[in-house]
């Protein structure tokens, strides 16, 4: 059982894999095939997340790294990756998917096979972006995806979409282009959030004073997602 705490010095950590280009990290979970096909035209490094592994090899991809306390990882994955590409981590602080978050510095990294069955999982995915607002990751799902803001993002999407705020910590901000504002809302998780708010204009401008919103959209929207992010 991990027992998680802050960043205690993970943050500084001695990255594993160091690119400019997109990472994708890769879950035990589920997960729809199209998904990380997408995943796949956005980015080609894939760092596996423990038993991802096999997920990986399943697929026929060969992970560029494979970190985890390996607890999952099944002796016929191991024996099928090279030895220099697995890097066991076994401190219990961390889940396995913070343990590859820490230590892939990228621009940013598409985390595919985290939203399936284990709830328990799935919030430990969403705590770890907001503890590391500074690793920019955006979790794929099955119809949609989310990622930690930044103080400031503009993204172009189609009146009428989507545009879910679930935040993690109390958060205040202002927003342009919904169709609920949030200025002057004190937004916090056992408060006030902000599911099922929509666009109202072709751009959305969000700002936040302080970390820990996180945004949720529909898949149709990763392109404009990404098109931010980048930068």
């Amino acid at each position: 059982m991990a027992i998680l705490g802050g960043c205690r010095g993970i943050c500084a950590l001695k990255p594993i894999i160091s690119t400019d280009d997109p990472v994708i990290i890769l879950g035990g979970g589920e997960f729809a095939p199209d998904v990380l096909d997408e995943a796949l035209t956005i980015g080609r490094r894939i760092v596996a997340a423990d038993g991802g592994a096999a997920r990986a090899i399943s697929a026929g991809l060969m992970p560029d790294a494979v970190i985890g306390d390996f607890d999952s990882l099944d002796e016929g994955t191991r024996t099928a990756i090279p030895l220099e590409r697995l890097h066991r981590v076994d401190e219990q602080e961390t889940t396995d998917f913070e343990k590859c978050l820490t230590r892939v510095d990228c621009p940013f990294s598409l985390a595919v096979g985290f939203t399936g069955a284990r709830i328990d999982h799935a919030l430990a995915v969403m705590r770890a972006l907001v503890a590391h607002p500074e690793r920019r990751c955006i979790v794929l799902g099955p119809d949609d995806f989310a990622f930690h803001a930044p103080s400031r993002l503009a993204l172009d999407l189609v009146p009428g979409q989507r545009v879910s705020l679930f935040p993690m910590r109390p958060v205040t901000g202002r927003s342009q282009g919904l169709r609920w504002p949030i200025d002057g809302l004190d937004l916090a998780p056992w408060g006030r959030i902000g599911t099922s708010n929509e666009a109202s204009e072709a751009r959305v401008r969000l700002s936040f004073d302080g970390p820990g919103m996180l945004v949720i959209l529909p898949r149709d929207a990763l392109g404009a997602t990404i098109a931010v992010l980048r930068h």
